[in-house]
């Protein structure tokens, strides 16, 4: 049994009772907790960049549309995480913006396959472009491996479910 009680805590590890084993999680939740509040700040602003009335949350789905080529919206809500009815409701703020368009599923009639119209990908490239450059410069001192490794363990983690 440990010093003071802390019911086989590990005090020494971390100074405080109780959470020794825990304590990398304790990190991990500290620093996503922090990349996600920058991360969320920064979706805000390259959405605005890609158009002063884009609400933050459609720049995922632009990215998406933009990897993807043209899905349906189910698609596209399910990748996201979020409903029928949202989704409806950003594709078509996305569409009045011009910058999205749909047309007919040719392999199902009752459906819609979305796409990123001409200015949506000029558009979003130019963003995403600023954004890769300055990923660059801000880890210019990082090993690419390293890069690399963070990259494959944020994708792990988010096809565990993420957070």
């Amino acid at each position: 049994m440990h010093e003071g009680g802390n019911g086989g805590g590990h005090r020494e590890e971390t100074g405080v009772p109780g959470i020794g084993g825990d304590f990398p999680f304790l990190e991990l939740e500290r620093e996503l907790t922090l990349l996600m509040r920058r991360a969320r700040a920064k979706s805000g602003e390259m959405a605005r960049a890609v158009h002063p009335d884009l609400e933050s949350s459609a720049y995922g789905l632009l990215a998406r549309l933009e990897e993807s080529g043209r899905l349906r919206a189910t698609e596209l809500a399910a990748h996201i995480g979020v409903g029928k009815a949202t989704m409806s409701r950003q594709l078509r703020a996305l569409e009045q913006l011009g910058l999205v368009a749909r047309e007919p599923d040719p392999a199902d009639g009752r459906a819609w396959l979305v796409h990123l119209t001409q200015e949506g990908q000029e558009r979003f490239r130019r963003v995403r472009n600023a954004r890769r450059a300055r990923y660059v410069n801000q880890m210019a001192g990082w090993d690419r491996a390293d890069v690399a490794q963070l990259a494959r363990l944020l994708h792990r983690l988010n096809q565990g479910g993420g957070i």
